[in-house]
């Protein structure tokens, strides 16, 4: 049988404000509240409330016959539960019904999983803790941003712990193989990989609404169709797009929900629909999947050329990933610190210098050109760096740093321990305190059961004596005393 597994992104850009040379080292703060509030509600009213009531719908209606998976950065939770909740309502909502996933990914939807291995680590945990926080599931699959995905970051996630992670299907790393399989991590053999189908989720989340295109219009039995047609084998379609894709890329009018609503429908006893980690339990990998450099769901070339490809995205990536600042950071307790370091590493920071033409059009948000948007974030960057040093005097050494940086770690490893133990004696005390109670309703027992004697059973309430049986006890009585 056919499976599916559908999965959608959500994450914003956080839109810095005009930053001059001359605010450095007097203004340090960095955003432009109005635009994030305007997009992040326009998006929601768009896109994310309409396509997740959709969702909620299928689920409610097909139950465990339709899945669904998301995975949502750190920054973009914080965006909603300030400007949107009401799409966080939905996503809990969703998430009750039992047909819903969450996956972990960098909390910041940064670039750390290039730039700096401890900090990659630190926030995955981070948002792992955060969708625990929010929705009381632990991710066992791992999205990393833009789908970045190398056979070191494979080995770092599976160390970690986690099962799964998804990852690019693109021509230049699959070569003959096929992308509906699940493989596995060519340097660690504990991690599946699941494969985006480029090709199936691009007619969706791109070409849906192009007239021009010859598929045109793409109707859900169609689509189905396309997938039952698979060679014998090819059993997992793994469709994965940007929320954002259902209302935004493909406006409401082309009637985009309305397909996707569809499709559960239509052949239900030949393919159905499963979460990542019930892909990853039920097919074991084929074989390992070697990718050395690094792979994404970025333009044609599916690489990192879009935020990493010219000599502005590398200074600005430098500076922001210098050994020193990421020990700094790691190692302090500053929320203002955290919170800027988080929302200064996002790639749409990055996306916004690119020099590529990808074919779409480029959107760069307040500037005017790539020289604009590196001027406009170096500034920042070099106002945020300086409060960073400002931490630690320079003769701190990295290696203090790091010892600093491990004693936080542990004592928050140890803490989350004792929390778990917290959380499972509270389990135990919650079984048995039911049955204590019905213990103390029965009354008090004897101490020793052996112990019982004769004397506590006569003592046993009895039926009132009849006026012949009290005469001949009095009688036997006075016979005694004689």
């Amino acid at each position: 049988m056919k499976t599916i597994s559908l999965y959608f992104e959500i994450h914003q850009p956080i839109h810095l404000k005009r930053y001059r040379f001359f605010d450095i080292g007097t203004d340090h703060y960095y955003y432009d509240d109005y635009e994030n509030e305007r997009v992040t509600q326009e998006t929601a009213q768009r896109s994310y409330l309409p396509a997740l009531r959709t969702l909620l719908e299928m689920t409610l209606q097909y139950g465990k016959g339709f899945k669904v998976a998301f995975s949502i950065s750190g920054v973009s939770l914080e965006q909603l539960e300030q400007y949107a909740p009401e799409v966080l309502d939905l996503l809990q909502q969703l998430n009750e019904t039992g047909c819903v996933e969450f996956l972990a990914e960098p909390y910041s939807h940064g670039l750390s999983s290039l730039g700096n291995v401890e900090n990659f680590q630190a926030e995955l945990k981070r948002q792992a803790k955060k969708i625990k926080q929010l929705f009381g599931q632990m991710p066992k699959v791992v999205r990393n941003s833009s789908l970045i995905y190398n056979d070191e970051i494979g080995s770092v996630v599976s160390e970690m712990g986690f099962k799964g992670m998804m990852v690019e299907g693109a021509k230049h790393i699959l070569g003959w193989k096929s992308p509906h399989y699940v493989y596995s991590c060519a340097q660690d053999a504990r991690l599946s990989l699941l494969l985006r189908d480029y090709k199936l989720s691009d007619d969706i989340s791109l070409r849906f609404n192009d007239s021009s295109w010859s598929e045109y219009p793409l109707m859900a039995d169609k689509y189905i169709g396309w997938i039952k047609n698979l060679p014998e084998g090819e059993d997992v379609v793994n469709i994965m797009m940007e929320l954002s894709a259902l209302g935004i890329y493909q406006p409401l009018e082309s009637h985009v929900l309305d397909f996707l609503r569809a499709l559960p429908s239509i052949d239900p006893a030949g393919i159905q629909f499963a979460t990542p980690s019930e892909v990853i339990a039920k097919n074991k990998p084929v074989s390992p999947l070697e990718v050395i450099y690094p792979v994404s769901w970025n333009d044609e070339e599916r690489d990192t050329s879009s935020i990493l490809g010219n000599n502005l995205q590398r200074e600005a990536f430098n500076k922001l990933y210098d050994e020193k600042i990421v020990g700094r950071i790691l190692a302090c307790r500053d929320r203002r610190i955290q919170q800027d370091w988080d929302r200064l590493q996002a790639t749409d920071n990055f996306r916004f210098m690119t020099t590529k033409n990808n074919g779409i059009g480029t959107y760069r948000g307040i500037y005017e050109n790539e020289y604009d948007a590196f001027t406009n974030y170096m500034n920042i960057l070099g106002d945020f760096l300086k409060r960073v040093k400002d931490l630690y005097s320079d003769a701190v050494e990295n290696d203090e740093l790091n010892s600093l940086y491990t004693q936080i770690a542990n004592m928050g490893n140890e803490l989350n321990v004792k929390e778990n133990e917290i959380s499972r004696l509270r389990a135990r005390l919650e079984k048995y305190e039911p049955k204590e109670e019905s213990k103390d309703a029965e009354g008090p027992k004897p101490a020793s059961a052996k112990k019982a004697t004769p004397v506590k059973k006569a003592a046993t309430p009895q039926k009132a004596a009849t006026p012949q049986k009290a005469t001949a006890t009095k009688k036997t009585a006075a016979k005694a005393k004689k």
